[in-house]
């Protein structure tokens, strides 16, 4: 373990430029596991929004939706994934965190 530790300090130190994954593997990584559970299993595998229950009040049939949010700018994604919501998981994420989500929601088909 001291050498990985030793060996990743040294890549720092020296700048190196290749990582263990690229940018885009680590995003979607966060994707699906940021804190515990992944944003794919209440907003879909692409951000698409996704319906995560149905169920009954007052008689009445209704759902619980994760929103799409491949959609959203990204003033509206950062609040969002930090902020307090209804039915949400706090992440206190970093804003490179959220600046990575937002882009492998937002840009992963241009890069294809």
């Amino acid at each position: 373990m001291k050498f990985l530790l030793s060996l990743f300090i040294l890549n720092s130190l020296l700048g190196a430029k290749e990582f263990f994954i690229t940018p885009e593997e680590y995003a979607e990584q966060l994707y699906h596991n940021p804190r515990g559970i992944g944003c794919h299993l209440c907003h879909g595998d692409q951000g698409e929004g996704k319906i995560i229950a149905h169920f009954k009040e007052h008689n009445e049939a209704r759902s619980f939706v994760g929103p799409a949010i491949n959609i959203v700018s990204y003033e509206e994604f950062s609040k969002a994934v930090n902020g307090r919501k209804k039915g949400m998981p706090r992440y206190f994420l970093t804003h490179k965190e959220i600046e990575a989500l937002y882009s492998y929601l937002h840009y992963k088909d241009e890069e294809e």
